[in-house]
């Protein structure tokens, strides 16, 4: 049991070291530099994701955000499986840099987190949204995590294209891409 436990631990530390951020600012993608938070807050639908290893079974997912008084922003992420077994994840979002909205830290409350808070904060940038806050790409600095965004489980081929574009021009590897399934497979 103690082994088993020990290398998940591991495990686990590996991945999230994944999240822990890069200091090579040449080599990042842009971000979108000021998010108005008041509009993004709400629903957001996630149409395909580069994944990370908790996503692996999700067939559909989606995160709630809602600003908190004091500035930092909950998150909820709610996955369905293959299965059709619903999970979720609470956690807290705050910038990386005070008055810069477009790059922030989040914080998932789960046992390793509390038992490592210092390797569990994962970079979470918004690299684009358009004018109406209706899509968005969120990624990770290191181009390993990407999320497509809309405020509606399904968009428009024209949409699609648009967001995957983006992506690519900015060193996404968009043919890893996972995109949302209609409806959960059959176990």
């Amino acid at each position: 049991m103690a082994m088993r436990t020990a290398l998940m631990l591991s495990c686990m530390t590996v991945a999230l070291m994944g999240c822990v951020g890069s200091n090579d600012d040449h080599h990042t993608p842009p971000a979108t530099e000021q998010v108005d938070l008041q509009r993004y807050q709400g629903t957001w639908y996630e149409l395909a994701r580069l994944p990370m290893f908790f996503q692996r079974n999700c067939v559909q997912s989606e995160a709630h955000y809602g600003l908190r008084e004091d500035g930092r922003i909950d998150v909820t992420n709610r996955c369905k499986e293959k299965d059709g077994t619903l999970n979720e994840a609470r956690g807290i979002a705050e910038a990386q840099v005070p008055g810069r909205t477009d790059k922030l830290w989040v914080r998932f409350d789960n046992w390793f987190s509390r038992l490592a808070p210092g390797l569990t904060k994962g970079e979470y940038w918004v690299l684009y949204h358009d004018k109406d806050y209706r899509v968005a790409l969120v990624g990770h600095p290191n181009r390993e995590y990407l999320w497509l965004l809309s405020r509606t489980p399904a968009i428009t081929d024209q949409t699609r294209d648009q967001l995957v574009t983006i992506a690519q021009k900015q060193g996404y590897d968009t043919s890893k891409l996972i995109w949302r399934q209609d409806t959960p497979a059959e176990p």
